[in-house]
């Protein structure tokens, strides 16, 4: 007994260093997205007025009042500030899984910002309407949105997000089952509308512009980034593919029998899910030992289940 327990011991510690792995992996690439957030509002939307949603956007449009006359009330406090009002909310509805990785988005972006704010204070440089980073609006207006968008869409992938209207967007998301992008379109319109009376038409413009660029973007990053492949294989020789997708792809798969509609031979259909890597070295492997074999690889959006996204 005890040889087996340290045997199956073993066998779980690959499992387990691989899971740790996973969550480093997971952080990076969080912490990834939330610096392109900080980038692309401090250098690209806030100087440029271009208020497209968010507390972000609600941020940008209490500055041009609020800082005027409280000058150390500024565009990262004031987004702090609504931040902390939606995370609580956000705890509510959410759980303090997905609030806690917000909560750390939230001040981790905030922070970020105020860094960049302090080396362009050191270096003399100050980002407003009037000094904006480049003198081609529509260009800057471009970055702001690739380099909010894609980090929005990495937050939320990472099952998280950068506060805010989002956190809206996640509790609407839970319980009208509608997708993200429509979420954030919905509470984001009149954010976005508002700059019309408050900053200027061209403002105005590129902030629905931008909400509408804003909406598709996330949806589509979202989808590029949890794209798995759905594999459907028709064989005879089970057990030649099998061991590979225990042991070298350490997947799993679900086999039932069937019978060929023109040969009338026996055959197993075999069905797995993996990721895009994982389902060309199968697809390799198969053609080498079994090049009778029918594959099917069908792209799938969202894989929900151990292995691949808690989502139950």
């Amino acid at each position: 007994m005890k040889i087996n327990d340290g045997n199956q011991l073993n066998k779980s510690n690959p499992d387990k260093i691989k899971e740790r792995r996973k969550t480093v992996l997971n952080w990076v690439v969080l912490n990834f997205g939330i610096l392109l957030i900080a980038v692309g509002i401090h250098f690209f939307k806030a100087p440029n007025n271009f208020a497209t949603g968010g507390v972000s956007g609600i941020s940008i449009i209490l500055t041009k009042y609020v800082t005027k006359s409280v000058p150390f009330i500024t565009q990262p406090v004031i987004n702090l500030i609504i931040n902390a009002i939606l995370i609580i909310i956000g705890f509510i509805f959410l759980g303090k899984g997905c609030t806690f990785k917000t909560a750390y988005c939230s001040i981790m972006y905030t922070v970020e910002m105020y860094a960049m704010q302090w080396i362009l204070q050191a270096l003399g440089i100050e980002l407003n309407a009037q000094n904006t980073l480049t003198s081609h609006k529509f260009l800057e207006f471009v970055y702001a949105m690739l380099l909010t968008g894609i980090g929005s869409a990495i937050l939320f992938n990472c099952n998280a997000s950068s506060g805010g209207t989002d956190i809206i967007a996640l509790i609407i998301k839970k319980y009208a089952k509608i997708n993200i992008g429509k979420a954030l379109f919905v509470t984001d319109l009149l954010i976005a509308s508002s700059t019309f009376i408050i900053f200027d038409t061209a403002t105005g413009l590129f902030s629905v512009l931008g909400l509408f660029f804003k909406a598709f973007l996330v949806d589509s990053v979202i989808e590029s980034i949890g794209k798995s492949k759905l594999v459907t294989i028709i064989t005879a020789n089970e057990e030649l593919i099998a061991p590979f997708i225990i042991e070298g792809m350490h997947r799993s798969f679900t086999s039932y029998k069937a019978k060929g509609g023109y040969s009338g031979e026996e055959k197993t259909i075999m069905i797995t899910v993996c990721n895009r890597k994982e389902a060309y070295r199968l697809k390799a492997k198969i053609r080498q030992t079994d090049p009778a074999a029918f594959v099917i690889l069908t792209d799938t959006n969202e894989i929900l289940g151990k292995g691949f996204r808690p989502g139950f």
